[in-house]
């Protein structure tokens, strides 16, 4: 057997809100306190006569915000707390600002040799890919490679464009 459904002090504004509900999701909100402490119903009555899953009018019924009549707004994820975050949105800008201010009036950013100046502002050891996303989050992204190699010799490839045929 079910144990009774509590929550009598939301059945009047319930009741209310049952009365003045203008959309079906409104109503079925309503429905989901109302049904079980008028009637008595089980979640799983209460379910089949809104319509919805035991599962969805449980959460209905747990979310349930007497005052606005509709359902709160479900906790955050585990994703949006950052619960490993380094440093939290502003701080992190902060130091990319710091950091690549450079890169700011058209210098180009290697990520690499950022790695031990973030650490040092953050007071914290960083991965690379920790830094990268860091980078992703604020806006920042790779345009284009480098157009030549680091060890290339500009002198022996003007050399070489002379001594080719022109096409």
């Amino acid at each position: 057997m079910a144990r009774k459904a509590s929550g009598t002090e939301q059945l009047e504004v319930a009741m209310e809100r049952l009365k003045k509900a203008k959309t079906a999701a409104e109503l079925r909100a309503a429905q989901a306190i109302v049904l079980p402490l008028s009637l008595g119903l089980s979640l799983e009555q209460t379910a089949l006569a809104i319509g919805r899953s035991v599962g969805v009018t449980c959460r209905m019924r747990t979310r349930y915000d007497p005052a606005t009549g509709e359902e709160k707004k479900a906790t955050r994820s585990k994703r949006e707390l950052r619960n490993r975050a380094k440093a939290n949105l502003e701080q992190e800008a902060r130091i990319l600002d710091e950091v690549l201010s450079e890169a700011a009036t058209g210098g180009v950013v290697i990520v690499p040799p950022l790695k031990p100046a973030v650490e040092a502002k953050l007071g914290k050891p960083l991965a690379l890919s920790t830094l990268y996303q860091m980078l992703a989050r604020h806006g920042w992204r790779k345009l284009a490679p480098d157009k030549s190699h680091p060890q290339a010799d500009p002198a022996a490839r003007e050399a070489w464009k002379k001594n080719s045929p022109s096409g």
